[in-house]
């Protein structure tokens, strides 16, 4: 299960223009880690904000574990993300620049460890949906022509 999507925020490619991903660890408590092990995690209107020098995830719902007591944990809870310095210092002057934003592309167990692939990026407008559509499907149809010449 190395370096295996647990979940995967397939929304993010389809709404946003991915600019640059960072690798970056997540602060979670006890029952957190269990739950994400049986996959009960959804980054679906999930994403990052940097405030005080720090990454934040926020809106990730991760569903409190089936064999948790009272001690169990916040769904919604905004969660730290670990970065390094020099990381957090290009994401502050990235998101400040207009539309652009952090979106939790996946989540993934990487040595026992589990980390958060975020990513830096642009809205995309109708068109811009339109367009990636359009070239995917003519992709899709001209690998299926030369499939059928040979």
């Amino acid at each position: 299960m190395e370096n295996e999507a647990v979940t995967v925020n397939r929304q993010a490619y389809h709404n946003y223009q991915i600019l640059e991903t960072f690798e970056a660890g997540i602060v979670l408590q006890g029952t957190e880690v269990k739950s994400i092990r049986q996959a009960k995690v959804n980054l679906k209107d999930s994403y990052g904000l940097v405030k005080n020098g720090e990454v934040w995830l926020l809106n990730c719902h991760i569903s409190p574990y089936s064999h948790g007591n009272r001690m169990n944990h916040d769904p919604l809870r905004t969660r730290k993300l670990l970065l390094h310095r020099s990381e957090i210092r290009k994401l502050i002057g990235k998101t400040t620049e207009r539309g652009m934003t952090l979106v939790p592309i996946k989540i993934f167990f990487h040595r026992g460890r589990v980390k958060c692939q975020i990513a830096l990026a642009k809205g995309k407008k109708l068109y811009d949906k339109r367009e990636t559509e359009k070239r995917k499907t003519i992709d899709r149809e001209t690998r299926q022509e030369m499939k059928e010449r040979r």
